[in-house]
Formats: C-alpha cells, structure tokens, sequence
C-alpha cells in the first residue's frame, strides 16, 4: 500500500510540475499575442524567394485562431488538424484529406503509399521547380521526365502516352501549374488504360474546378502545399494528402507518425515524422471559407493585365477561367532579362518560376532528355505580382511599367 501511495504521489507530483510548465508557455504565447494586438495593415509583397511573402489574411482574425489553440493545449494533431482534415476533403469532393508537414512530403508520403521503391520509373515533368524530383529522389526512385504542353506548360498528353508505352512506369505525377490544371481528363484516362497510379500535385491550384471536378479529386493520391505564398497558405509550413481510397488513407495515416498504427507500434515500413500543427490548421481551417472569393480576386487581376498586354509581343496566361486559380500570372518573353531589369528599375517586384529546369540542375549526373518546350519555357517565363491584397493602383503600376517597356524597344 505504501509503495502505491508513493507512486500516486509521485505521479501527483509530476501532472504539478506539467501543468505549472504549461502555465508557464502559455503566460508567454498570451503575452506574445496581447503585445501583436495593435492595429496596422498588412503589406503583402509579391516578391523574391517566397520568404517574408503571404497570401492575404482573408480577413481572419488570425490572433483568434492562434488563442484558441493555445488554451486548448493540444499543439499537433489533435481537434483543429481533424476539422480541417474533414472540412478540406469536403471541400475538394474526396472522402479523406491527411494533414502533413508541407507539400514535399505530401509528394514523398504518397509514393510511399503507393510502394514504390527505388530504381523504379516515375513519370513527371521538370519545370516545376524541383519538388516532385526532390520526393522521388528521397525514396531513391528514377524521375522520367516528359515535355509539357505550349500553352498550358503541363505535362502533354502525347508525351505521357510515349512514356507509358516505353517503360514500366510505377506511377505518374502530375503537377498544375501556376494554378492552371492540367488536362485531366486525357491525362487521367491515359492513366487508367495503364493501370498506372496517378497522383496530383496541387500545391498551385487550390480551388481550380475543370469539367465539375477539382483539383486533388482526379487521381489516386493529390498533395497538397498550404506554404504561405500559396491560394491557401498557412502562417509556417504545411501539406496535405488527399484520396478517396480507405486503404490508402490507413496505410498515409500510418506513415506520417512514424509507421505507428498504435502508438509505439511501428507496423509500416517507411513512416516519418511528417504531422500538421494545431496552429497551422486552425489558421488554414478559418481561411478555407474565402478560398474562392480570393480565387475570384486574382483572377480579377489576371483579366485586367491580359486586356492591357493584348496588344503586346508578350505571351499572357490563358484567359481565367475555373480550371486556373492564378496561384500565379506568368508572362513569356525572349527579352526577359532586359523586362525584369526595367520593372525592378521601376519598383515592380517580379520572379523566375522556374529558371532551371529538373532536368539540367547540376546535381543530376545522367544526360538531360530532350524537352524542347520545357527548356524555352524555363528560358522565357516572368512572374508578375497576383495575389488578393493587390490594389487598382498598384496593379496599374504593374501595367504601366510593363507596357513602358514596349514602348520604349
């Protein structure tokens, strides 16, 4: 009995020392919070790297989302993470949404559902800035890389039809890019006639719908980003994995903790650390409900340089539509250089999405396949500011630098 008692004193004890801990944290976090409270704008720049970049705030009251999880105490996968799982999948038209650390490991957590191991062909495209090549190469599998489309630059039916006909693929990639989808529908088929495993990636087009469906509810297995710069961008890194197959969401469940399907039971091979925050999905589970009004708004922007640009020896995004979400307006031009060179000489930020094709980076030992569009596309592409928080003025500003430009050649 007295042994008993000193254990339950013991763990008495310890749930003190705990919950003076917690205590501790949260006076912190609250302070932090008390201190963020006073009232200013929120510059949004559509610039450089990504970093220090967002996508508008949507009008959340992002202190709100943050106090909540806070007093709840629950940090990592716990309530925010599972209503955000649910109110996703609903959102995109699936049965299960799996929240993970961001959307490379979404891309990696999904082949390793699938199983595939290393040596084994995956179809992609390489000028999506290095990320699907980045999850093959974490599980050691062979990218083979596809041309892409002219006008959408995604992957082009009759090169994954050539790819699939030549090689024992494992699975095949798609990426939407710049928040335009690809063309599921003969991408998809293509596909299923293989019996090929198809999986998305969406971490540019959320919300985009093309023939009814949207993106993340076409293949096997979608993936999902929510980095901040992204349609529905989170306050720090995060992902997602989406699938309308119970056994495929059991076995992602599995993985992203370790390979646990009971806690400190590892039962599948592979698993990883790889779990949504509380934090991030309270953030991203407020902002969901004005994903299509901030679509809407970028499209708005889109429209409005497509009209002004017309007349001008510039290739412009297809016109807006539901399949392009405009994570990004992309322009073409052989005189890039000299048109980024001018708008940052008048204040306009713009970006390089991609310059260097997968490809051709220097880490790759084996000759780069010929990929004609894909290297003119790398050697053209300019990334003008797009995203919901960009005023008439500013985008103006866009404009008048951009046309200057012409004018003056």
């Amino acid at each position: 009995m007295s042994e008993s008692k000193e254990t339950q004193d013991e763990n008495s004890e310890r749930a003190e020392r705990h919950a003076k801990r917690m205590a501790r944290k949260k006076a912190v976090v609250d302070d932090s919070i008390a201190a963020a409270q006073e009232e200013r704008g929120v510059l949004v720049v559509n610039t450089g790297n990504g970093k220090g970049k967002s996508s508008a705030a949507f009008g959340v009251d992002l202190g709100a989302c943050l106090q909540r999880v806070v007093d709840s105490g629950w940090y990592v996968l716990g309530p925010q993470v599972r209503d955000f799982e649910a109110a996703f999948a609903r959102h995109v038209g699936v049965r299960h949404a799996l929240g993970v650390a961001n959307g490379t490991d979404a891309l990696t957590l999904a082949l390793r559902a699938l199983g595939v191991q290393p040596g084994q062909p995956v179809v992609t495209v390489a000028n999506a800035g290095c990320y699907a090549s980045t999850a093959l190469a974490q599980l050691g599998a062979q990218p083979l890389y596809v041309d892409v489309e002219p006008a959408r630059l995604t992957m082009a039916p009759p090169a994954l039809a050539a790819a699939l006909a030549a090689h024992p693929v494992a699975a095949v990639i798609v990426t939407h890019l710049y928040g335009q989808m690809a063309d599921m529908p003969r991408l998809a088929a293509l596909c299923h006639a293989a019996k090929v495993p198809l999986i998305e990636d969406c971490a540019q087009a959320h919300g985009a719908t093309l023939n009814g469906r949207q993106a993340g509810a076409w293949g096997a297995l979608a993936c999902f980003s929510f980095y901040p710069t992204k349609n529905l961008g989170a306050l720090g890194d995060g992902g997602a994995v989406l699938t309308d197959d119970q056994a495929l969401a059991e076995r992602l469940r599995a993985l992203r903790q370790y390979g646990w399907t009971r806690k400190y039971e590892v039962t599948v091979a592979g698993g990883a650390n790889s779990r949504l925050d509380e934090l991030q999905a309270a953030v991203l589970l407020a902002k969901l409900p004005h994903l299509d009004a901030a679509n809407a708004a970028r499209r708005a922007i889109a429209a409005r340089y497509s009209a002004a640009f017309a007349d001008l020896p510039l290739t412009c995004p297809p016109p807006p539509g539901p399949d392009h979400v405009m994570h990004l307006y992309v322009v073409r031009t052989p005189r890039r250089a000299a048109l980024q060179a001018h708008l940052a000489a008048h204040g306009v930020a713009s970006d390089i999405h991609y310059p260097l094709a997968d490809h051709r980076q220097p880490v790759r030992a084996a000759p780069p396949p010929p990929l004609p569009v894909t290297d003119q596309a790398c050697a053209e592409v300019l990334s003008l500011p797009c995203y919901p928080g960009l005023t008439q003025a500013q985008a103006a500003r866009v404009i008048e630098a951009v046309r200057g430009f012409f004018a003056g050649a």
